[in-house]
């Protein structure tokens, strides 16, 4: 009764219907479960067992497209301390395009064609409730980060989450006190902080950090819009796709092809990247990437901006809704002016009163979709003078987090019990001042930010931009 009672007092971090869905499916996760003398303690059996994470990590994949299939699992692969066994997806067909692509790699590396056999489920409620799960990768759409996290935190899992964080700041705020309750070990997939295959970002951050050109005053950050179009038309749902439950807590609308992921092949960016039912669009999909990075080299990564103003481009036909061109400026309470414009070259630039520092992922991508990856491209890291980029960081200077690459970073973590390079409320506020943005684009006016409250001060339409109605999937 106990654990119950814990279990209800948490659910109260979650708003609306999402509140009920959790209870719901929760309960049936946790069924059986004795009462535990104090949350957050629920462990997986696997920590006593041989599969300890002394010995192998037990990870369960949820969502397997386009970026677990050409990163996050080809990146958790490097690792012997992880032993993939369990997939969750709503589309039959992914389900089985990752049981190969797995149990393919494994056979490779160990000579053994029957090495694992990969456990498929539709529901990744079963998934976790599956004792031998000790942790799992979230790379599902946007509309689907923060509640399986929230529900793998409660049910003892250690959580890879892949950006954005969620689709609203309330959503993110419950997100992120749910996993610090949880004591499970979180990491997002914020992989420009990690040294492979980046490392200029981390050197760029420390030499700012360190006065190497001066005050830091503004930072300009370039990112990429998305294109107008899709197709309308209202097409019959494949069978292999639960598309009610992809839907999630998001209103019920047509299926159309557009609107969610191709048929044919894995690689190619999906529709629902582009409407607003499912995400922000770019500020949020590679803006909580670059906004990282400047938090890094700012030292706000537990803050957000107090002013905000914005403006942007919204289709006016077609499927796709998020925005196109935009500007926005931030001020942080530091006195430093963030500068955001799909105008500005792909990357982070921070201008101090002795110079300045460029960086940008340069030619190497995560995926072969993602934008701005391959062909010519700025430099990778420069300076308004060379010899910035040659200073020494010395001992007794302030030396950031060094990850060798972010999956790694995550496992070991899991091992030592240490704090990741992206935990869960770094990654709030990461994602957070993204969606501060974002209302700010829809929004006339200066608007003024309350990063401790989370809430816009003496302005209640910005306000209702901080959380949205979810809504039960009818298959449950």
């Amino acid at each position: 009764m106990l654990f119950y009672f814990k279990l209800i007092l948490m659910s109260n971090l979650l708003p609306g219907n999402t509140r009920r869905h959790f209870l719901k499916n929760s309960l049936k996760l946790t069924a059986g479960t004795v009462a535990l003398n104090s949350f957050p303690t629920i462990v997986p059996s696997s920590v006593f067992g041989k599969n300890a994470p002394s010995n192998k990590i037990n990870i369960a994949q949820i969502g397997c497209g386009r970026i677990a299939s050409t990163h996050d699992l080809p990146e958790t692969f490097k690792n012997e301390i992880a032993h993939i066994m369990a997939i969750a997806d709503v589309d039959r067909v992914r389900q089985q395009q990752g049981k190969k692509l797995i149990e393919g790699w494994y056979a490779k590396r160990t000579g053994q064609s029957n090495y694992v056999d990969v456990k498929l489920y539709d529901d990744y409620h079963d998934l976790l409730a599956n004792k031998d799960v000790d942790a799992v990768i979230i790379s599902t759409p946007d509309h689907w980060h923060a509640q399986p996290a929230m529900e793998a935190a409660l049910a003892g899992k250690h959580i890879y989450l892949q950006k954005p964080t969620s689709l609203t700041i309330e959503e993110g705020r419950h997100m992120s006190d749910a996993v610090r309750k949880s004591g499970v070990t979180f990491q997002l997939g914020s992989q420009q902080r990690s040294i492979s295959p980046w490392p200029q970002f981390k050197k760029a951050c420390e030499l700012v950090r360190n006065g190497r050109i001066g005050k830091l005053h503004t930072v300009h950050i370039g990112l990429p819009s998305d294109p107008a179009g899709g197709v309308t038309t209202e097409m019959p749902v494949p069978e292999n796709l639960n598309y009610d439950m992809w839907l999630g807590s998001t209103p019920h609308i047509y299926y159309t092809l557009d609107r969610v992921h191709s048929q044919k092949d894995i690689e190619s960016r999906p529709g629902w990247l582009r409407l607003e039912q499912f995400g922000a669009g770019m500020i949020t999909g590679w803006g909580v990437h670059h906004i990282d990075i400047a938090h890094w080299g700012m030292n706000t990564e537990l803050t957000g901006p107090i002013e905000v103003e914005g403006t942007a481009q919204f289709p006016k036909s077609g499927l796709w809704n998020v925005h196109g061109d935009y500007e926005v400026k931030a001020k942080y309470a530091n006195g430093v002016t963030m500068l955001m414009s799909s105008k500005n070259p792909n990357g982070i630039k921070f201008e101090g009163t002795d110079g300045w520092i460029f960086v940008t992922r340069g030619n190497v991508g995560v995926t072969a979709s993602d934008p701005g990856s391959g062909g010519a491209q700025n430099k990778a890291l420069n300076a308004s003078d060379p010899k910035i980029l040659s200073s020494i960081i010395g001992a007794n200077e302030v030396h950031l987090y060094s990850s060798p690459e972010q999956h790694q970073n995550w496992l070991e973590c899991i091992q030592n019990k240490k704090p990741t390079i992206s935990p869960a409320e770094v990654a709030h506020r990461s994602c957070s001042a993204c969606l501060v943005a974002h209302a700010a684009m829809k929004t006339e006016g200066k608007l003024y930010w309350d990063p401790k409250k989370e809430q816009f001060k003496d302005n209640t339409e910005a306000n209702k931009l901080l959380s949205r109605q979810t809504f039960l999937p009818t298959s449950f």
